[in-house]
């Protein structure tokens, strides 16, 4: 009897060791599995670029670049020209690219409270080659940058730079390293890597994620004037994740609300929206003295 027990008391701690064996290969397989689709899950990159354009005047130029990649964007003045104009450098989230007709729409709109618009399109995006990160994107949105000052000869002082979703993060990271007249973001994560550790709770997401998009912890660095855009219906980055960014955002700055969700507030609610650029560019004089605004 006392060696039948023992026998049985050794196969159950096998069984045991094997259930927790295999729990084991099975969660390595999943952070491996995650790890491997990080690049897709986060940037959603590839889709080729469509026939849509916005209205004229619009150009499509080729940037230069130190390194020889390469990299395009589209002009957009407004079409009533103003030497003192304001100009947007917008970078566009994932799932999308220039030619998505919500940056579109974002464009049209934007011209037409008297801006002109540069939208670079990111390495991995808009069938230029290349694998996103977040030092990829970063530094496309840092050449578009260079562009603006050094080719189309626009001071820093009439540069508002522009982020939508993860476009936003991106103007983080381009706007804490150099300067500008005023920051406008919508729908702003606070940090990715914190979303995607609340998505899944039990995966080791802050050990393992290459793009962690922490601005959060850069957007102190950032001097210019804020302006926060977001609609509470946000499903995709919850409100309360831009109002942790605005929280952290040194003065001056703004938090407006908008209705549409994530993607459609400029649609659906464009007087607000548009209407909050133009204030907010007006009350900080980013605009100079244009007859447009």
């Amino acid at each position: 009897m006392i060696a039948g027990a023992g026998w049985r008391a050794r196969k159950a701690r096998l069984i045991l060791l094997t259930i927790a064996v295999v729990a084991a290969c099975v969660y390595a397989a999943a952070v491996l599995f995650l790890i491997s689709q990080e690049t897709r899950l986060v940037f959603e990159a590839g889709r080729p670029l469509g026939a849509l354009r916005p209205a004229a005047p619009f150009e499509q130029v080729d940037l230069p670049r130190p390194d020889g990649q390469r990299q395009f964007a589209w002009i957009m003045r407004h079409s009533d020209p103003d030497p003192q104009a304001p100009w947007i450098l917008y970078l566009h989230g994932n799932s999308a690219n220039v030619a998505s007709r919500v940056n579109i729409a974002r464009y049209e709109g934007l011209r037409s409270v008297g801006v002109n618009v540069v939208a670079p399109e990111y390495r991995g995006f808009g069938g230029i080659p290349g694998q996103p990160s977040e030092a990829s994107v970063t530094d496309d949105g840092r050449q578009a940058y260079r562009f603006m000052r050094e080719t189309l000869g626009i001071p820093e002082s009439r540069i508002i730079i522009f982020g939508w979703s993860l476009g936003s993060a991106v103007a983080v990271n381009v706007a804490a390293e150099l300067p500008s007249a005023a920051v406008i973001l919508e729908g702003a994560p606070a940090s990715l890597v914190a979303i995607g550790q609340r998505r899944y709770p039990w995966m080791p997401i802050r050990m393992v994620m290459r793009n962690p998009f922490e601005s959060i912890a850069r957007v102190r660095r950032i001097s210019a004037p804020m302006l926060f855009i977001h609609s509470p219906e946000d499903q995709i980055i919850p409100i309360e994740e831009g109002r942790r960014l605005f929280a952290a955002a040194p003065e001056p700055k703004q938090f407006v609300e908008v209705r549409g969700g994530h993607i459609d507030p400029a649609d659906i609610d464009a007087g607000v929206y548009f209407g909050s650029v133009r204030a907010f560019l007006r009350a900080r004089g980013a605009m100079g003295a244009t007859k447009t605004w």
